[in-house]
Order: structure tokens, then C-alpha cells, then sequence
């Protein structure tokens, strides 16, 4: 009986020792188990956040990719505009080479009437007074003598050169004309207009129907005279008559109707040296 104690006694105090020793691995169980959860938690937290940082990245590519894509457009319009420039710059040149020919021809032909100009001037200022030395004092309180924008104007008084109103030449008139006659000879390069004017008086003859028919045969009297009195080549002559209409002063006054009766004799370049020079200019 003690024996079977003992051994009951033995076992009791096995399983009670078992039973403590259970109770401890348990917790220790437990206690890994929960570090394992937050071992978990703290895995699936990383994952998480890598997975967002995997997604951010991948925007982060296609927006790149984007930018790319975009570059590699502007760089083609770049490049086209670039070749399309180029091409320009190249008609560019080619324009700006014809401009500069152009440019040196007008000045060519600039200087060519500025040397014309000139020369005409000289030929003008010579005339003039080679015209006004060879007139008395006398001749040139009916004569007047100017020089505007290279024409060369002999204005003379109606009272010296015809008869009482007619158009018949005077003979008061004859060595003045022959004068000047021989003035238009010494320059041979110069054509002439006889321009008559009138007052403003209307006039009332059989053969003159009025102060245009008076201009125009007192200008063809002058003509004929420096043709037929004094050698003056015709073909240089040209007659006209511009009536009452180009008025030097009022016509309110004597004096300025007697201004205003005169004959100018007007003395020009040739027009075919301006012809000339017309067809020689640049056309832009």
C-alpha cells in the first residue's frame, strides 16, 4: 500500500509538473504568436506602401514618357522650322542681292541726273548771261530773264514786240529777236516753245475770234519769224497759246493787264534725252 502511494504520489506530482510546464510553453506560444501578428502587420504596412511607391513611380514614368513623347514633337516642329528658315534665308540672300543691284543701279541713275543736272544748270546760267549781256538796257525793261527748275524763260512785253493788237511782229522787235535768235543757235541741244498770253479783255476782230485765237497767232508769228528771219531750226519750235488763262498778276489793274500780255519764249532740254533717261532707269 505505501508502495502504490508512492507511486500515485509520484504521479501527481508528474502531471502537476506537466501541467506547469504546458502552461508555460503556451505563453511562450502566445507571445510569439502576437510578436508574429505585428511582425504581420508590419509587413503588410511595408507592402502596402510599396506597392503605393511602385504605383507613384509608375505615374511618374508615364508622365516622363509624355514629356518625352512631347520633346520629341517639338523638336521635329523645331526642325522643320529650322529648314523651312534656312530655305528663307537662303531666298533671303538671293533677295537682298537683287535689292543691293538694284539699290546701285538707282544710284548710277541718280548720279547720271545729277550730272545732267548739273550741266544743265551750267548750260542754263551760261545762257542766261551770254542772253542778258547781248540785250541793251533798253531791250531788258521789255525783256525778262529767268531761270526755274532748269527751263530757261524769256518773257516778252506784248507793246514791244507787235503792232497795236494784232499779231503781226514789230519792227522794234526785230533786233531783240535776232538776238535771242542767235542765243537759241549757240545751243543747238535745247528745243523751244513760243508761248503766248493775253489779258483778259475780250477782243473783237473779223479774223480773231477771241483772246485764244489772239495767244496762239501771236506765238506762231515769233515762231515763223525766228524761222524765217534768223535760220532757227523749225524743228526745235514749238507754238501754243494759253489765252487770258495763265495770268502772271490780277487782271484788275492796267499795269497787270499789261503784265499779263507777253510772249515767252521757253528754252528746254530736248524730251529725247528725258526719254532717254526714262528708258534707262531702273524699273523698281
Amino acid at each position: 500500500m505505501r508502495k502504490k502511494g508512492l507511486i500515485v504520489t509520484l504521479l501527481a506530482g508528474l502531471l502537476l509538473m506537466g501541467s506547469c510546464a504546458s502552461k508555460k510553453d503556451l505563453e511562450d506560444c502566445r507571445q510569439n504568436n502576437l510578436k508574429l501578428l505585428e511582425g504581420n502587420k508590419e509587413v503588410v504596412m511595408n507592402l502596402q506602401q510599396s506597392r503605393e511607391q511602385l504605383a507613384a513611380a509608375n505615374a511618374r514614368v508615364a508622365s516622363l514618357e509624355d514629356q518625352l513623347a512631347q520633346s520629341k514633337a517639338d523638336y521635329a516642329r523645331l526642325q522643320q522650322s529650322l529648314d523651312k528658315s534656312l530655305v528663307n534665308t537662303s531666298q533671303s540672300n538671293v533677295s537682298i542681292e537683287k535689292l543691293v543691284d538694284q539699290i546701285n543701279e538707282s544710284n548710277q541713275y541718280i548720279r547720271h541726273l545729277t550730272d545732267l543736272k548739273t550741266k544743265s544748270d551750267s548750260l542754263n546760267l551760261a545762257l542766261t548771261n551770254k542772253l542778258t549781256r547781248s540785250l541793251s538796257k533798253e531791250e531788258l525793261k521789255d525783256v525778262d530773264v529767268q531761270v526755274l527748275k532748269g527751263v530757261v524763260y524769256i518773257s516778252l512785253a506784248d507793246n514791244m514786240l507787235y503792232k497795236s493788237g494784232s499779231y503781226e511782229i514789230s519792227d522794234r522787235a526785230a533786233e531783240t529777236l535776232s538776238k535771242i535768235a542767235k542765243i537759241i543757235n549757240d545751243y543747238e541741244d535745247y528745243d523751244v516753245l513760243i508761248e503766248g498770253n493775253t489779258d483778259d479783255v475780250p477782243i473783237h476782230r473779223e479774223n480773231i475770234r477771241n483772246n485764244w485765237d489772239l495767244s496762239c497767232l501771236r506765238a506762231s508769228s515769233v515762231v515763223q519769224a525766228l524761222q524765217n528771219n534768223y535760220g532757227v531750226n523749225p524743228k526745235r519750235l514749238t507754238a501754243g497759246g494759253r489765252g487770258e488763262y495763265n495770268p502772271l498778276v490780277s487782271n484788275e489793274t492796267s499795269s497787270g493787264k499789261q503784265r499779263n500780255r507777253r510772249t515767252q519764249i521757253i528754252i528746254t532740254p530736248k524730251l529725247e534725252e528725258f526719254l532717254e533717261l526714262i528708258d534707262e532707269a531702273p524699273e523698281d
